[in-house]
Parts: C-alpha cells; sequence; structure tokens
C-alpha cells in the first residue's frame, strides 16, 4: 500500500518506535520482536536490518505472501533475522510461550477484531518483564474529523451523534475504533500498563493514497510537524491513529 498517508504513518510509528525501544533496552542489544499482523513488513523488515530476531505472525496468505516477496530480495543477514509464521493473532498462545519476546508490535490489525480484550491479553502474555508492547489503533474520539474535512458532513454528523465506534474504511470494508480511556484500563488489567501515547496522522490523513501519490521527497518539515503534533496536546486527541505504547510489569 502507497500513498502519503501510509509513507507518514510508518515514518512517524517507526520513529516513535525507536524513541521507545532506546529508552527502555540497552544499545546494542538484539531485541526479540513479535510483529503481528506483519503486512508488508515495513516495521519488521527495518527492525531485522538493525539486527533484533523478528517473527512475523500473519493470518493472510496473501500479505505473507507479500512479505516473503519483500523478504527475499534482502541480503542473507537479514533473512535469517526473520521468522514468519502463517497464523492468527488472537491465538499467540498457540505459537509462543510466556515472557518470549521484548517488545510485540500489533499495528493496524485491532480494527479488524471485534472483541480485542482477548487478544490484547495474549500479547501481554507473550511479552518479557520490562518488554515493550505497541499498539496502533483507529481513534475513536476522531471518526467526524476525515469525512467533515472532506466534506461529507452526513458520515461527520453520524460519528458526532453516533458516539460509535464503527466506521467504513477507505476500502470499504467496516471496521473497528478505539478510544484511549479503555485502552489505558484494559493495558492496566493485563499487566501493560501505558507508558506512552502519540497520535499519527494529524495533518495528512485526508491525503490521496496510491503509490502515485507519495512525493518523490516528502519534506522532512511535514514531517516534523506530524511528529510533534503527534506527541502535543491539543492535536494528538484528534490525530486518525493512535499509538500506545505499553510495558509489561
Amino acid at each position: 500500500m502507497g500513498g502519503l498517508r501510509n509513507t507518514v504513518r510508518q515514518e512517524l510509528v517507526a520513529r516513535q518506535l525507536d524513541e521507545q525501544i532506546t529508552a527502555r533496552f540497552p544499545v546494542g542489544r538484539r531485541l526479540r520482536v513479535l510483529d503481528v499482523g506483519p503486512g508488508q513488513g515495513t516495521q519488521a523488515l527495518r527492525l531485522a536490518r538493525a539486527g533484533h530476531l523478528v517473527t512475523g505472525l500473519e493470518a493472510d496468505p496473501a500479505m505473507a505472501g507479500t512479505l516473503r516477496a519483500a523478504l527475499a530480495t534482502e541480503p542473507e543477514g537479514i533473512r535469517e533475522r526473520v521468522t514468519l509464521v502463517e497464523g492468527d493473532g488472537r491465538e499467540t498462545g498457540r505459537y509462543f510461550g510466556p515472557g518470549s519476546f521484548d517488545v510485540v508490535l500489533c499495528h493496524g490489525v485491532l480494527m479488524y477484531v471485534p472483541e480485542p480484550d482477548p487478544m490484547l491479553a495474549g500479547l501481554a502474555r507473550v511479552l518479557a518483564p520490562g518488554g515493550l508492547l505497541s499498539l496502533l489503533v483507529r481513534n475513536a474520539d476522531a471518526l467526524a474529523m476525515r469525512p467533515a474535512l472532506q466534506g461529507d458532513w452526513t458520515t461527520a454528523l453520524a460519528a458526532l451523534s453516533g458516539g460509535g465506534t464503527t466506521y467504513t474504511n477507505r476500502l470499504g470494508v467496516t471496521a473497528r475504533a478505539d478510544r484511549l480511556a479503555a485502552l489505558t484500563t484494559t493495558l492496566n488489567g493485563i499487566g501493560a500498563p501505558l507508558h506512552a501515547w502519540y497520535g499519527v496522522r494529524i495533518f495528512t490523513d485526508t491525503a490521496p493514497d496510491g503509490d502515485d501519490a507519495v512525493p518523490a521527497e516528502v519534506p522532512e518539515e511535514l514531517l516534523a510537524a506530524e511528529e510533534l503534533a503527534g506527541r502535543t496536546d491539543p492535536y494528538r486527541s484528534v490525530a486518525a491513529l493512535l499509538h500506545l505504547c505499553g510495558v509489561r510489569d
């Protein structure tokens, strides 16, 4: 998936994730990383290139094939650091033992899970003590922002007055959004309390999709503005996506 929106998302999440990893782990330590729903593998491959051992857990055979194809273009040393498991992220206990990973990523997955709490508990279970849980979710408190900025007042009003958490994404798929307050409570309950959170895509969420919509070089000023707004109130509260980082007790 291309487009400015995805480029901004991946770059911001990478910067925020690196900030949290640097704060929690010694420099140079090779981390055990689980990426649940790695998709095209942007973050998984980036972390493998940095020297970490990455396991991707992917339920979609087509996306698993995409990741395999991307992995095949990498040098042998990087390929050896990546393991791909085809399986359901809601069943991590089926594939991995308790405390198996230092970092667990679950980016862009929870919106397709009707009941996220059991899945989150499973993710916390496979985290080692002091491990980092990174979640990227759709922000239910900002569901009216994109349609309103695009002039779709019917959808915006429905989001504002309904108070619900479902929405239709750009692929036409009905998905589910999460609220920061509810996820904070859940993270406390599963023993991985919220340590930091960021907003992702505040100014660029209405940008067009598609590879041809990506400029040759994304201006650093754009990324800097998004990055700063993503950690500044009240801007981050109306971001399209929320990046939550919990730490295992």
